[in-house]
This record gives structure tokens, C-alpha cells and sequence, in this order.
């Protein structure tokens, strides 16, 4: 999501050149870490290296991803970063938030990323692929990483203490669509249900895992589903696209029913609308993505490049647009 106690080795002139790239957009120097821990949910748009040793097609091991990422492949679906990746440098992390596959004991108390390509919110989602941990996986992962941090931090309300303080990124959904619904050959779900119907389940589901897995306040990002590419590179398949705005808004609303929850603190990222941003106004982007040695927006069908993935991390850092967040970004959901 082993190595006990190790983070990834990051060489320390890029990682400083990466905080320079982040932080030029804010005329900020890099700050102190605003929380204390980031935790990180979700499929392969944030997968670092939980899948390598799975049996699965779903593995990003392997040129030409990762040949941008300082010691080449990791399991990140991209050239190099994930958004999350910006995000942890945005926060004031010094480091890489590593995969819960090769993280043990006290690294555990900066958090830890539990994300598992070919993920989803339903337990079959993705199985023509081969191994993977879904949502509710790696929920069970993250009550065995809080029994270590009790373990470690003396007692459950210590502990319960010290989560309350952290952000939890969430973002599932994408291949209950992609790897289930829009999948005849392998689920009947496209058959069983309307997409009206589909989100409604999806959101109950999710609602449920939501609540049992997380059991103290807490801060969280819910990421919205991004597009599908067409193949002509730009426009999106409309009948995945409406669905997954059906999906989407129905998200918004579960954030303010859980904004009512004593102690919690949801905000959604509209990691979808960011994205279609940038593709319509590609032109604009152009003296950021110069900086990159693949200036491309998409690594593979599916998956943002690291120019991209920088793109969408500082807008859901520091919202860009009131559209990008609801009700606040992550800089301001740390202060809280």
C-alpha cells in the first residue's frame, strides 16, 4: 500500500527541485508539516507500490512507467508523481508517503498509502485482473496499522487523539465503472442496474465502508471520479461521462451528510473537473508542462502524467476555481 520502517530513498537535490516547482505557484517557502499524518485510499491513480508483489495484471512495476521517478519504476501508473505525491510535499512532508506493503512500526505515525490498483467500492470489482486490495481491504489494513499506532502510542485514546489531527485521502469509484458496470463480458451489473440505480448503491456501499472504517473524527478528501479518454485522446466516451456525473454529484451530497457527524471534516475534490479544465485549456498549461521531460497530459489510457498529476494536486492543495473543492481545498482543511 516488507520493509519495516523504510520509506522510499528520494535523492535529496529532486526532491528539492519538486518542492521548488510546488511551492513557486504559492511565493511560499516549503512550511513545516501541517499535519501530522496523511493517509491515502484508492485505486490506481494513487497506487505506489502496494500491487508489485500481487498476482496481477494491475502492476506498474515496470518501464515505461516510473522512468521519471527518482530509482525508476515504483508502481505508480505514471512517469513519475501522483497527485498524491504533490500533495505530501504540499503538506510539508519530507518524504514520499509509503505504500502500506513495505511499511511497519513507527513510520507508520506519518502515514501510510493503502491504495491498490484495480480497486473499487464493490468486492468484484476488478477481479479479471488478478489480485487487488478493495476499499474494504484496505480499510482492514488501516485498523491494523491503527492496532501498531496504539501499540506504539500507548493507549487507544492517545491514538484516537492523534488520527483526529491527520487527512485521510479517499478516492474509490472510477473501476467499479471502468473494471465493472461498463464491463458486460465479466459483470452482469450493466444488466441489473440503471446508472441511476448503480450510483445509488455504489454511494450506500460506500457511505457504509466510510463509517465503519473510520471510528474517530476525522479530516478527509473524497476525490471525484476523472474521465475516461475517447481514442481520439480528448473527448470522453458520454456514456461512461454521464455516468460518473451521476456518480459524482451524488458524492457531493454524502460530504455534507457527513459534514453534519460530530468532529468530522469532508471535503470533496473535483478531481474530475480539474482534469477536463486542463484538457480544454491544454494551451495554458504549456509553460508548466516545459519543465517536465514528457510534457504529455495522459502517461497511458488511463492514467495523468506527472505534469498533470502536479496540476491537480496543487488545485486541490490551493483551489484554483470555486468548482475545483467543496466545501474547502486541503490547505484550508488542514488548518482546521
Amino acid at each position: 500500500m516488507a520493509r519495516v520502517e523504510l520509506r522510499q530513498a528520494v535523492p535529496a537535490t529532486w526532491w528539492l527541485l519538486l518542492l521548488l516547482l510546488l511551492f513557486s505557484a504559492f511565493g511560499s517557502v516549503r512550511p513545516a508539516p501541517q499535519v501530522p499524518c496523511y493517509f491515502i485510499f484508492g485505486d490506481s491513480l494513487v497506487d505506489n507500490g502496494n500491487n508489485n508483489n500481487m498476482a496481477s495484471l494491475a502492476v506498474a512495476n515496470y518501464p515505461p512507467y516510473g522512468i521519471d521517478f527518482p530509482g525508476g519504476p515504483s508502481g505508480r501508473f505514471s512517469n513519475g508523481l501522483t497527485t498524491v505525491d504533490a500533495i505530501a510535499a504540499l503538506l510539508g512532508f519530507d518524504d514520499f508517503i509509503p505504500p502500506y506493503a513495505n511499511t511497519r512500526g513507527q513510520a507508520l505515525l506519518s502515514g501510510v498509502n493503502f491504495a491498490s490498483a484495480a480497486a473499487g467500492i464493490r468486492e468484484e470489482t476488478g477481479r479479471q485482473l488478478g489480485g487487488r486490495t478493495p476499499f474494504s481491504g484496505q480499510l482492514q489494513k488501516y485498523q491494523q496499522a491503527v492496532q501498531q499506532m496504539v501499540n506504539i502510542l500507548g493507549d487507544e485514546d492517545t491514538a484516537a487523539k492523534y488520527l483526529s489531527k491527520c487527512i485521510f485521502s479517499v478516492g474509490m469509484g472510477s473501476n467499479d465503472y471502468l473494471n465493472n458496470y461498463f464491463m458486460p463480458a465479466f459483470y452482469p451489473t450493466g444488466q441489473q442496474y440503471t446508472p441511476e440505480e448503480y450510483a445509488d448503491d455504489l454511494i450506500a456501499q460506500y457511505a457504509r465502508q466510510l463509517k465503519v472504517g473510520f471510528r474517530v473524527p476525522f479530516a478527509s478528501t473524497c476525490r471525484s471520479m476523472q474521465q475516461r479518454r475517447h481514442p481520439n485522446g480528448i473527448t470522453c466516451v458520454e456514456e461512461i461521462d454521464s455516468a460518473i456525473r451521476i456518480f459524482n454529484s451524488k458524492l457531493m451530497r454524502l460530504v455534507d451528510e457527513f459534514n453534519t457527524l460530530d468532529g468530522a471534516h469532508f471535503t470533496y475534490i473535483n478531481g474530475y473537473g480539474i482534469f477536463d479544465d486542463i484538457l480544454r485549456h491544454s494551451a495554458a498549461y504549456g509553460r508548466h508542462l516545459s519543465y517536465f521531460h514528457h510534457p504529455y497530459l495522459f502517461w497511458d489510457a488511463f492514467h495523468p502524467s506527472e505534469a498533470a498529476n502536479i496540476i491537480v494536486g496543487k488545485r486541490s492543495y490551493s483551489a484554483q476555481s470555486p468548482s475545483d473543492v467543496y466545501p474547502m481545498d486541503i490547505r484550508t482543511l488542514a488548518r482546521i
